[in-house]
């Protein structure tokens, strides 16, 4: 019970104007009793799912689930994930403390120099695999967890939130897909393509690669050596892993032309934000000023959106871009 407090406490912050949450509320104690006794009992199933489409930037398909449903995500995520983050390489960056996408530009940054000064040559492998979420495979997915974890309740228990959901990818008995909007999917993502970023380090004895959810680089000196490594890649998650990568976002080019990463290109001497992503900052600020003026966000959410924006920035050369940008919130809360 104290931790579906704690869980509680993490699930609310930024969605007490949301009407299901509200809801939910309401009737906190008797709905938190009511979830305890249910995974006491072991009758907890996982309710069904809304779906819908955002833009951001591209068009991606999310699956919704229920308060109580999040809510358990949370719980379980307080407790599984120090678990897991340990076994995790260093330089996996995506949903994890401490990590993000600014320490993995920074990380990139520092293996490019040190590739460039002491080769004076360098080149990037860049590769995001194919439908990701939508292709993890159940099967593998809960064989791995279930080599970390050997309490039976909770795997059986993990095993439900898994299998709440399957792709379009899915063929009879072999489930597979994992919805974006659930707290729990980006811990299993990183879970799953551990065993990637295993075989990339031990395997392969691969020294500078960064992964960021299926997005991942690796920098050499010698262009034939990522071609080769590209191959054995190429076969191991097709193998182990049952995915590809996408066959139009392979590259490798040399550290000059500038490296496109998460939003990031970094030039040899200077980080600037991609173009599209300067649009989206400026959509995104104005539509998260309207929706705090229409009271569909509090203060507390528009703030950290505002601050989490100057942050992107503050990791490029972006001066002009910030001062625009200054600009645009303060015009927009003049109108009022």
């Amino acid at each position: 019970m104290n931790n579906l407090l704690l869980a509680w406490d993490e699930f609310k912050k930024g969605k007490r104007n949301k009407i299901d949450v509200q809801n939910f509320e309401l009737y906190l104690e008797d709905n938190l009793f009511n979830l305890h006794n249910d995974l006491i009992d072991k009758k907890y199933k996982h309710n069904k799912y809304t779906d819908f489409y955002i833009n951001d930037p591209k068009k991606r398909h999310i699956h919704k689930a229920l308060v109580k449903d999040r809510l358990i995500h949370h719980a379980i995520h307080r407790i599984i994930y120090p678990i897991f983050d340990p076994i995790f390489i260093f330089d996996s960056y995506s949903s994890r403390k401490n990590k993000g996408v600014h320490k993995a530009i920074s990380r990139l940054k520092v293996f490019l120099n040190k590739v460039n000064q002491t080769h004076n040559k360098c080149f990037v492998l860049k590769c995001d695999i194919k439908k990701f979420f939508s292709s993890i495979d159940h099967n593998i997915l809960i064989k791995i967890i279930s080599e970390k974890i050997k309490d039976e309740e909770l795997v059986c228990l993990l095993k439900e939130i898994i299998n709440s959901f399957e792709s379009e990818f899915s063929i009879n008995k072999d489930k597979k897909g994992l919805p974006i909007g659930n707290l729990t999917s980006q811990l299993f993502a990183n879970v799953y393509l551990n065993e990637l970023d295993q075989f990339i380090k031990q395997n392969l004895k691969i020294k500078y690669y960064i992964r960021y959810a299926d997005d991942f680089v690796i920098i050499h000196q010698d262009k034939n050596y990522l071609i080769n490594n590209l191959i054995k890649i190429d076969n191991f998650i097709k193998e182990k892993l049952k995915m590809s990568l996408h066959p139009n976002k392979i590259s490798i080019r040399k550290c000059s032309q500038g490296v496109d990463y998460l939003g990031y290109v970094i030039l040899p001497k200077a980080t600037v934000l991609r173009t599209k992503t300067k649009r989206r900052i400026l959509k995104k600020i104005k539509l998260r000023i309207k929706e705090y003026k229409n009271k569909k966000i509090d203060k507390f959410f528009l703030t950290q959106s505002i601050n989490s924006y100057l942050g992107v920035l503050s990791h490029a050369n972006s001066y002009k871009l910030k001062q625009k940008l200054k600009q645009s919130i303060k015009e927009s809360f003049d109108e009022k």
